[in-house]
């Protein structure tokens, strides 16, 4: 079997990024899960809460560390492994990089040293400010990150430059009000609330029924239910959204989740299950829910939802105009000069430039796209379908699983309301046996967002194929290998300290109570 560059350096991001996102999740959920509890702690002075703030604090800061440490490793592939992306896109992506790297994340990695090592050399509020600063600065790194991954996924405010044959900035502001990247960061930034507060959960589940730091454990299981009760909600609501505005970007993605092969009349059905067949261009044995998919996907009653089939007849028309803005380019860029550019070419590039992206899809089959054959015409057009089973599996998991989540944690917002978390140990071996599942949800997620918009790196603009530095294929291969055995161990290293850490529990704290405020912030129960 002959190893593609493309598929493998596609292997080892997606592998790099599945590891990382095992740690950003938790790190969003839980600094602002301990600034929630150590602000409890300044407003009632109870020990508890500082206690409380301590103890998840050290599973933050393990967390931390390795998601800092995985984070980095992802930055510099885009020079090794993807340097024709980083050449052609570098203006514009680079920016909320570096951005992210010089403000976020140095804002957050400065707090957490004083929230580590600032408990008796700074006052209670400036603790306080100091573990909010690096709960802002989580989110800040986050909203730089998926500003910069929504614009490959809706490339606005840009235009490509025939002369320097780069994408540039047209409008800086519209990259970052991005609606798609505005989406994204809401509903992944709650995703990672939701996870924190399972796991928040999950472990104070396992106390209680150890009979293990019961004060402890009650009172974070409350905070825990009701923060990821309000998330749990949002992830749905934001969810909806991403999905909607899917509708009006990336049509080909949200037709691939649902495996709607031909287009339906308005509104269109929702397929609850079914078994996709690429091949055959059919779901065997489908359930339909009638009229929920057009409502959800595009809020009204009226408006069609195109199918996979009219898709890539769409695709197939662009690639032929994409093939006149590459001929009138090979002329723009022989000219030499812009006033020696010939009127008709420059016509042709304006009038089809915005499909040169399509034209690319022939590289694979032919080097120059304007020699291609309607056979290698149509097999491109077929390429801008990403693999529906996939697709169509991993979504209904993830929502499957958003919805458990919401019913979770709305029973357990209700027992602690009730004062009652205790009284249920089957429902407490349910929290610890949870724990997991949002990390599967979060992969199904990316899963979704990243392989659903494939053959594009750049949705409409660049190909995959097209944007990978020229290596061997064996030293990717090499790479590959190394990442997944050092990953492995880090993941390893982590699980343990974790696991260590948990069973220890939390250290004695011996400060004593303030003489103002009210008791409990939460029954004691």
């Amino acid at each position: 079997m002959e190893l593609n560059i493309v598929d493998l350096s596609r292997l080892q991001f997606a592998i790099t990024a599945l590891y990382h996102f095992l740690f950003v999740p938790l790190t969003l959920g839980l600094s602002v899960l301990i600034a929630i509890m150590e602000t409890v702690y300044v407003m009632t002075g109870r020990t508890i809460w500082r206690q409380m703030t301590k103890f998840w604090g050290t599973l933050f800061g393990i967390n931390f560390v390795l998601g800092v440490a995985t984070g980095i490793v992802m930055e510099f592939q885009f020079g090794m492994n993807w340097s024709y992306y980083s050449h052609y896109v570098g203006d514009i992506f680079g920016a909320p990089l570096a951005i992210e790297g010089l403000m976020a994340f140095f804002l957050e990695a400065t707090f957490v040293g004083l929230f580590f090592f600032g408990w008796d050399k700074l006052s209670k509020l400036g603790h306080l400010a100091a573990t909010w600063a690096v709960a802002i600065g989580s989110n800040f790194s986050a909203l730089w990150i998926l500003i910069a991954n929504g614009w490959m996924q809706n490339p606005v405010g840009s235009a490509f430059n025939p002369q320097t044959m780069r994408m540039e900035v047209t409008d800086f502001f519209a990259v970052l009000m991005n609606s798609v990247a505005q989406a994204k960061f809401v509903h992944t930034v709650s995703a990672g609330y939701v996870t924190a507060s399972v796991f928040v959960l999950g472990v104070s589940a396992w106390y209680l029924l150890k009979g293990r730091h019961m004060e402890l454990a009650k009172r974070s299981m409350t905070v825990a239910a009701s923060f990821g009760l309000a998330s749990a909600l949002s992830v749905v609501v934001l969810g909806d959204e991403s999905g909607y505005l899917a509708t009006e970007h990336q049509k080909m993605k949200l037709a691939a989740i649902e495996a709607m092969w031909e287009t339906e009349p308005a509104p269109a059905s929702f397929t609850a299950f079914g078994f996709p067949d690429q091949e055959a261009r059919e779901t065997h044995y489908a359930v339909h829910i009638p009229w929920v998919m057009g409502i959800i996907a595009t809020r009204s009653l009226t408006t069609e939802i195109p199918g996979i089939v009219e898709l890539v007849g769409h695709a197939e028309e662009r690639i032929r105009k994409g093939i006149i803005a590459y001929d009138a380019l090979q002329d723009i860029r022989a000219a030499g000069s812009t006033a020696a550019i010939p009127d008709d070419a420059r016509e042709a590039f304006e009038e089809n430039g915005m499909n040169l992206g399509y034209a690319l899809l022939l590289k694979p089959y032919v080097d120059d796209p304007r020699e291609a054959t309607d056979a290698q015409i149509a097999q491109a057009a077929n390429d801008t379908v990403p693999n529906v089973p996939t697709l169509f599996w991993t979504f209904r998991i993830m929502v499957g699983l958003g919805f458990f989540f919401v019913a979770l944690l709305g029973v357990f917002f209700y027992l602690s309301a009730r004062h009652r978390l205790d009284r249920y140990p089957f429902l407490l071996r349910v929290a610890v046996f949870t724990i997991p599942m949002p990390w599967i949800a979060a992969e199904c997620g990316w899963i979704v967002a990243e392989f659903g918009r494939q053959p594009w790196i750049i949705e409409g603009i660049l190909p995959t194929a097209a944007a990978v530095s020229n290596l061997g294929a064996s030293t990717v291969l090499m790479t590959i290998i190394g990442f997944s055995a050092i990953y492995t161990v880090l993941f390893i290293v982590e699980m343990t300290l974790m696991l260590r850490a948990i069973r220890k529990g939390p250290e004695p704290d011996d400060e004593p109570e303030a003489a103002f405020g009210p008791r409990a912030f939460v029954p004691a129960e």
